[in-house]
């Protein structure tokens, strides 16, 4: 039996590696797998796992107040090293490109742990967008053994960089296994339905009494955009709302104190913007099949939007999600307070130009990925 120990820490790590370590649970004969979590995202990381009913094996409760990257990491790496020694296994799984996922395979590149990583071979190509995502992502897939890229593209950039080919495997993105898990059990469900609006409802936004307004979701929460890029995406938002009285902005706003500055101060008078607490996974989910477009720094919402027909415009200058943007379902719109109202009421008004993002093909896979990924790690391990 193979020892797999899965870690991750923020809460889109949790979303991805579910289907996951529910795929692993089907082949308990196979596999002994122990989950880790860091605890970099505790709270919003704890009610994903609730979702699809995760236990964690460890917890590494690294957070502490004002900490940096640089704590971060150590503390991971401190406290990873003591379980690693301990359980022995013969994989680690990481996810992505947060510092839980860099530091974590590092710890186990030390260790000479073989690493495993999910969502590998993404690339902008600029270590400073994002920063500091790209060079996690990077260095992860330097250190690691198995490439689970979920595109051709992903895989092409890996090449590039001469990772050898025998250990890259396509297999599409977790992230719409989980989604269509999501939806499933929210549409077919009208109590889980009803407690959703009502926490959305208690959050600040109700959703019954506005059923009829049009509605643009907003995130953010880009390291890269603190400063500057977060006042200029907040008169954006402003400037939209006052343009357009009958549509509603609906913004759950990160905790950070970064993003909640700027958020508040130039947009909470404003009738039509509504911030609101950040919401649990299977809420967000439901509020995106209500929106009519999404407006967002994230790089998940990438994949999840599309496949519920929802156009996508990022506030970023660059994305290491091309296929998104190649196939139509995302747009690139930068943190130009003018040009994101420009794309914004774009999509307001031309219907063509709406219709053409809402029927864009999903590059990302078809929810299927979780099951490619433990019979690429059953054949590497010849059971």
């Amino acid at each position: 039996m193979k020892k797999i120990l899965i870690v991750f820490g923020t809460r889109p790590e949790a979303i991805k590696m579910a289907p996951i370590i529910k795929e692993f649970q089907k082949n308990t004969g196979l596999f002994e797998i122990r989950i880790c979590v860091t605890g970099q995202h505790k709270e919003m990381l704890l009610q994903v796992l609730k979702v699809f009913d995760i236990v964690p094996d460890i917890d590494l409760k690294i957070m502490k107040p004002n900490q940096d990257l640089i704590d971060i990491n150590s503390l991971i790496m401190s406290k990873l090293k003591v379980e690693v020694l301990k359980y022995n296994p013969d994989l680690m799984l990481v996810h992505g490109d947060t510092t839980t996922a860099f530091a974590s395979a590092l710890t186990g590149f030390y260790l000479n742990v073989k690493i495993g990583h999910i969502e590998a071979g993404l690339r902008t190509f600029n270590l400073k967008s994002p920063w500091p995502e790209e060079m996690n992502r990077q260095f992860t897939d330097k250190i690691s053994d198995l490439h689970f890229a979920p595109t051709l593209q992903s895989k092409e950039n890996l090449i590039k960089e001469s990772i050898k080919s025998e250990s890259i495997h396509t297999v599409g993105n977790t992230v719409i296994d989980a989604l269509l898990f999501a939806t499933d059990k929210v549409n077919n469900n009208n109590t889980i339905q009803n407690n959703i609006e009502l926490q959305i409802e208690t959050f600040g936004y109700s959703l019954s009494s506005r059923k009829n307004q049009k509605k643009i979701l907003v995130t953010g929460h880009r390291r890269e955009n603190f400063g500057d890029g977060f006042k200029n995406i907040c008169e954006a938002i402003k400037k939209i709302a006052s343009n357009n009285p009958d549509v509603d902005i609906i913004y759950p706003v990160h905790l950070n104190p970064k993003v909640q500055e700027p958020v508040y101060k130039i947009l909470a008078d404003v009738e039509n913007v509504f911030l609101i607490k950040p919401l649990d996974y299977l809420p967000f989910i439901y509020l995106m099949q209500q929106s009519y477009f999404i407006l967002t720094d994230s790089g998940g919402i990438q994949e999840e939007a599309p496949s519920l027909g929802k156009p996508v415009l990022v506030m970023r200058d660059t994305s290491e999600r091309p296929e998104a943007i190649e196939a139509g379902t995302v747009k690139l719109v930068g943190t130009c307070t003018d040009n994101i109202v420009i794309e914004c009421e774009e999509l307001l008004t031309n219907c063509d130009k709406y219709l053409s993002m809402q029927n864009a093909k999903n590059p990302y896979g078809d929810g299927k990925s979780a099951f490619e990924i433990v019979q690429v790690i059953k054949s590497y391990f010849k059971i």
